[in-house]
């Protein structure tokens, strides 16, 4: 029987997780002679099986050579998978190769190990030479196959399983829901999920991680309810898809559920829980999940590491990330990147520009995303000079060449600069086509440095390319705004609405006690609303000892002068700050996230706190960190 080698025409896919340790999988070892005259190889099989070492086992290699059962079909495939199991994928190739009429067992056996080892093409090819051997596959044989192809050669081994009769194997159907579940193909991974009688926890897990790296969570969360007896791959997998779709509170949430129900995480789940935590800002529980990676065995490898340094960074904790990454003892390019990120994001450029020239000097080439970071350190403090160079040395010194967002990083540092025009000639004369994160950053620096005319001109543009979303609606309305064009601010606003669009809404939060509490504009839902509420008015008092006036030209409606204070007054996050003062210890840090860029007025008055209660308040935006102390701000007043 032949099979088309169309199914190896594909790149394959990444590895699925492997299976969790409960589930069972057909055997695939070949059925034991039961005469006397097997009673030497079952000797010598059982000494295979309990062989402790390499040497021990190249011994007893050797044992069968001298008594000539090298070629005997059950020796051969044990010496085979241990072999394999020890790392020697070579040595059991070659005792395959060796072999005159492989068995069924042993071709699976070899195409389970390249699979295993993420050697998917190699794997594929396997399988179609022993088909054109003429060796039938059985029922493993297809689910490890399943386990290392793309979506169009599943679908080609999913005709010859129907063809064969396998379909109706359960571990055959689990492995080809995968496939679909892989390639994209939500439908036709639930038709087989639906159809079978009993599902299994990998089928189960593996329509969860369908849905799930599809953004389709409602939908990954029924099946994961559906699950009585949870492994920590299904918690892994449910939790990773929260974080990595923008719900890194429900990821948490989980993350809890899963240490009581008594599932011990492993390095998957850290990262995950980690990366919640960066997007949070929620620094206590960052820390409790590195206490427990010290404290149960979890090894601080490298992707560890990095993670670590990643949400200390995010979470305001420039100081704990780098602890982290001095005691790294093997540093790759990711993880230099994640801290030159951190100084970046806190504005820390000198550090930033320090430990690039480190890196390089203890020889790790930097690579595109270093680029990205290190042109975000020079952006934050308007190093102009800087920048270029970095810019230019990415192709001329390292061959690397410029992406959209390095782009982005040069118009942003240009425009924020002042630079408005040198900024639009680059975006003119980019190689790639600019996109509409470039124009937004553009428009930004129009409405910061009043450039009406050019904001226009840009708008207009993006509307007939039908590029503008929602951002570019929001800064011409704020750019109108700002220079008392309400006739503007209406029409944008008319626009908007006829398109759908739905501006974003400020969201403030800050972590207390574990917990992370969230606050919009003028928010009343919190159950301590009434002493937030005197603390913003004390504050108001204290500010007008400090002859604050508001900012009220930054209140983007056309109200009177009054009514603009009040708005001021009740932004996110200072609500969050004065939740903050009233939830925590005197002296103690405050730690704001916010989704949006801090206005001018909220900035001012948060120095003017941080001076007054003798607190130092760390916010990040949605541009960078703000460290504020004693009246001061790290970013020099310059974002």
């Amino acid at each position: 029987m032949s099979m088309s080698m169309s199914i190896v025409s594909a790149t394959p896919p990444p590895p699925p997780p492997p299976p969790p340790a409960t589930a069972k999988s057909p055997s695939v070892v070949p059925p034991a002679p039961t005469t006397a005259s097997a009673a030497q190889p079952r000797r010598l099989a059982s000494l295979i099986d309990s062989s402790t070492s390499l040497d021990h086992l190249l011994q007893i290699h050797a044992a069968l050579l001298r008594r000539g059962l090298h070629h005997h079909p059950i020796l051969s495939f044990k010496l085979q998978r241990s072999y394999s199991s020890r790392g020697r994928l070579r040595s059991s190739v070659a005792l395959f190769n060796c072999s005159s009429e492989p068995t069924v067992y042993q071709w699976t056996a070899l195409i389970q190990d390249h699979a295993h080892l993420g050697l998917h093409q190699q794997a594929l090819l396997y399988f179609v030479q022993m088909m054109g051997d003429g060796i039938e596959p059985n029922a493993f044989t297809f689910s490890s196959v399943l386990k290392s192809c793309p979506l169009e050669s599943g679908k080609a081994l999913h005709c010859l399983a129907v063809k064969l009769g396998f379909c109706s194997d359960p571990y055959v159907r689990t492995g080809l829901v995968d496939v679909y579940a892989r390639g994209g193909e939500i439908v036709s991974a639930r038709r087989l999920f639906d159809s079978m009688p009993e599902k299994s926890l990998v089928s189960l897990t593996a329509m969860i991680t369908c849905y799930a790296k599809h953004g389709e969570l409602k939908e990954a969360r029924v099946v994961f309810d559906e699950i009585l007896e949870r492994d920590v791959v299904c918690w892994n997998v449910m939790i990773d898809g929260y974080a990595q779709h923008g719900k890194p509170d429900e990821a948490l949430v989980l993350f809890r559920q899963m240490l009581s129900a008594g599932v011990r995480p492993n390095e998957v789940t850290v990262l995950s829980v980690l990366s919640a935590c960066g997007q949070l800002g929620a620094l206590e529980v960052g820390r409790w999940i590195h206490s427990h990676i010290q404290n149960n065995g979890i090894q601080m490898n490298a992707h560890v590491g990095t993670a670590l340094v990643d949400m200390y960074s995010k979470c305001g904790s420039l100081e704990d990330a780098l602890l982290v990454f001095e005691s790294m003892n093997h540093k790759d390019v990711v993880a230099w990147n994640s801290m030159i990120l951190g100084y970046a994001i806190h504005g820390s450029s000198q550090c930033a520009l320090g430990t690039f020239n480190t890196m390089c000097r203890s020889g790790v080439n930097p690579n595109d995303i270093t680029f990205i970071a290190i042109l975000t350190a020079c952006s934050h403090t308007g190093l102009i000079k800087e920048g270029w160079d970095f810019f230019n040395s990415m192709k001329d010194k390292y061959g690397i060449q410029p992406k959209i967002e390095h782009y982005g990083c040069m118009v942003n540092l240009l425009s924020r600069a002042g630079n408005l025009e040198e900024a639009y000639q680059l975006v003119k004369e980019m190689e790639i086509e600019p996109d509409a994160v470039i124009w937004g950053t553009l428009l930004g620096a129009c409405r910061l440095h009043a450039k009406t005319a050019l904001a226009e001109k840009i708008a207009e543009f993006l509307v007939g390319k039908d590029l503008a979303n929602c951002g570019t609606y929001t800064l011409l309305s704020n750019i109108y705004a700002a220079s008392g064009d309400w006739e503007g601010v209406a029409k944008v606003r008319t626009l908007m609405k006829s398109s759908g669009v739905v501006k974003e809404k400020g969201c403030s939060s800050i972590e207390v006690n574990n917990r992370v509490h969230e606050f919009l504009a003028g928010d009343k839902r919190h159950p301590k609303s009434r002493e937030i509420y005197s603390m913003l008015d004390e504050i108001n008092g204290w500010l007008k000892a400090y002859n604050y006036r508001a900012q009220t030209e930054m209140v983007l409606h056309d109200l009177g002068e009054a009514q603009k204070e009040q708005s001021l007054e009740v932004h996110s996050e200072r609500l969050a700050i004065a939740f903050g003062l009233i939830s925590t210890e005197a002296g103690s840090t405050i730690r704001i996230v916010k989704n949006l860029r801090v206005c001018s007025d909220c900035h001012e008055v948060t120095k003017l706190v941080s001076l007054m209660m003798g607190r130092k308040i760390v916010m990040r935006d949605r541009n960078r960190f703000h460290h504020f102390v004693n009246g001061s701000c790290s970013c020099g007043d310059y974002w």
